[in-house]
C-alpha cells in the first residue's frame, strides 16, 4: 500500500491506496500515529484510493480517532467508495466520524472548525 501525503496550510492529508487489510494496516497505523505524536492536529483521511478495508483497518482508524480526542485535534474521513462505505456502514464506525464526499468539503469542514 501507498501512502499519499499532502499539507494545505496546517491540515496534514493522508491518502492511503490499494488494501487496508491485516497486511496492511499495520504500516498504515504506523504513519498516522507517527503524526499525531509529531504533534499534528489537523488531520484529512482520504480513502479514495482505498478499494478494501477490513477490520484490522478500521481497528487502526479507531485508534487513530481516540487518540486524536485525547490529542484534542480534528480528524475527517473521506473519500469512502462504496465498498469502503459498507464496512463503515455494517460495522456501525459512521457516526463515530466526521465524514466528507469530497476532499475539497472535508478540508473546508478543517478549515471551518480551526477558526473557532
Amino acid at each position: 500500500m501507498k501512502i499519499h501525503e499532502d499539507r494545505p496550510g496546517d491540515i496534514l492529508v493522508l491518502a492511503p491506496v490499494g488494501r487496508v487489510d491485516t497486511t496492511t494496516s499495520a504500516g498504515l497505523e504506523e504513519r498516522l500515529l507517527r503524526g499525531v505524536s509529531a504533534g499534528e492536529r489537523r488531520l484529512l483521511l482520504d480513502l479514495a484510493g482505498v478499494e478494501y478495508i477490513s477490520s484490522a483497518g478500521l481497528r487502526v482508524l479507531l485508534r487513530l480517532a481516540k487518540k486524536m480526542q485525547v490529542a484534542q485535534g480534528q480528524l475527517v474521513l473521506c473519500g469512502l467508495g462504496d465498498s469502503v462505505r459498507q464496512v463503515f456502514e455494517l460495522a456501525g464506525f459512521l457516526p463515530l466520524f466526521n465524514v466528507e464526499a469530497s476532499r475539497g468539503e472535508a478540508l473546508e469542514r478543517l478549515q471551518a472548525q480551526g477558526r473557532r
